[in-house]
């Protein structure tokens, strides 16, 4: 399966600033497959390390972590000669090993011409728990996310479905109505499948639902299982408590968090913990309130007020124990919870593409779902579910900031008036 991560390990490998890579990203997004195929096809060999499953790997580290000293031995264990520039060196699940992550400061400094890639599951959560000596200005550094939805088109072969909604997305010419149909089913098979790559792959072999989200509970348990391993108890607790709710909050009309609603009475203090490691283990990620559209956003933005959206739609939608049926038709039942769905969505597909998002709410109650900065400027972007895009809020914010443009993400086909892009859902991997 294409992940576009290939295109960065790419330049990176040829990059003249090369440092070691370290690669981090929720559990089961691929890290590790993404590596070893780039290896594979990049490099005359890969040695490869894991951390987890080889405990004793760790002693290596410990006396010495020098590269003079730790290639001779690296290269024994493996059982290949690890060769400059031609091997590709890959330690995984390195969150369990401090010192093979502060190697990389060395072979950065010392040894410059190993090509080294690191991967961790909970990088951001070991990093800022412990004790870590981070080889800052050491390192590169890339997040992956799970597939997009461009990556999940790609992966059950819809290359020229794809390549026609680029086209679109640049001319603002509407598609025909028979693939703009097509595309938006592949949209809602998307929510229900999400972007971890082993159930995108069951489901472009099987299109079994049932499998599928077999797969996907494997999943949220490993990430539970986490929860306990990387937590002392009372964290844990709180932690569980906390995700729970994430889902639950998705489904009300106003979708900021509410610190209240995980428990009667709960408080930051108590709870702001918990969102912390799962925003840094990936599994979630925050989006602020900005209370003035000016540059930077990030300057203006209000701590205390925030919305919270989980990595991945099909974790989300096996969560909620979502029928794939009820989802596929967007039965009516489902109307409380399509308008958090969409937004986690939407949201997903722009944090995938880089973008760190804001949302904005005005005095009297007008809110734009996401601003953020595209070649230079400050755009709105709305969210509806349906094809129902009447947005007053829109107009307030444009009659109040006068954007070069706004986009508007909905069941509709793509079209530009009165300075509104319309996108289709489906798109929005596009922006």
């Amino acid at each position: 399966m294409y992940r576009k991560i290939t295109d960065f390990l790419e330049t990176w490998k040829e990059s003249e600033h090369r440092k070691p890579l370290i690669l981090q990203g929720a559990r089961q997004v691929g890290k590790t497959y993404s590596i070893l195929e780039f290896g594979r096809t990049h490099y005359e060999n890969v040695a490869y390390f894991n951390f987890e499953t080889n405990p004793k790997l760790a002693e290596t580290f410990s006396e010495n972590i020098s590269p003079g000293y730790l290639i001779p031995i690296l290269s024994h264990i493996a059982g290949q000669t690890i060769v400059r520039e031609k091997t590709l060196i890959v330690f995984d699940e390195v969150q369990l090993c401090e010192r093979a992550l502060t190697s990389l400061k060395y072979f950065c400094e010392d040894a410059p011409d190993y090509h080294i890639i690191v991967a961790g599951s909970l990088l951001g959560v070991a990093v800022n728990r412990t004790k870590f000596s981070f080889p800052v200005g050491k390192v590169d550094m890339k997040t992956l996310y799970p597939m997009d939805m461009e990556e999940f088109m790609l992966a059950l072969g819809e290359d020229a479905l794809t390549e026609q909604i680029k086209k679109c997305f640049q001319t603002d010419a509407p598609m025909p109505s028979a693939l703009h149909d097509a595309a938006m089913l592949l949209y809602r098979q998307y929510l229900v499948v999400g972007g971890m790559p082993e159930c995108v792959m069951l489901f472009a072999q099987t299109r079994d639902y049932i499998l599928v989200r077999h797969t996907q509970d494997t999943i949220l348990a490993s990430y539970l299982n986490d929860m306990s391993k990387y937590n002392n108890l009372n964290e844990m607790k709180k932690t569980r408590l906390a995700y729970d709710n994430i889902t639950v909050q998705l489904s009300k009309k106003n979708t900021r968090f509410q610190y209240k609603l995980i428990k009667k009475g709960g408080r930051a203090s108590e709870f702001e913990n918990a969102i912390e490691w799962l925003c840094l283990s990936g599994i979630v990620s925050q989006v602020f309130r900005v209370e003035q559209i000016k540059k930077p956003l990030e300057n203006y933005r209000d701590i205390d007020a925030f919305k919270i959206y989980v990595s991945d739609l099909g974790l989300l939608a096996a969560k909620k124990n979502l029928a794939a049926d009820d989802v596929l038709y967007m039965v009516e039942e489902l109307n409380d919870f399509k308008g958090g769905l969409t937004e986690n969505y939407v949201h997903v597909q722009l944090m995938i593409n880089g973008y760190q998002t804001y949302y904005w709410e005005s005095g009297r109650g007008a809110e734009i779902d996401f601003i953020i900065q595209r070649e230079g400027r400050l755009i709105p972007i709305e969210v509806k579910s349906a094809d129902n895009t009447k947005a007053k809020s829109l107009k307030v914010y444009m009659d109040a900031y006068k954007p070069a443009y706004a986009i508007k993400l909905s069941a509709k086909n793509f079209g530009f008036e009165d300075g509104k892009k319309t996108v289709p859902l489906y798109a929005a991997f596009c922006i």
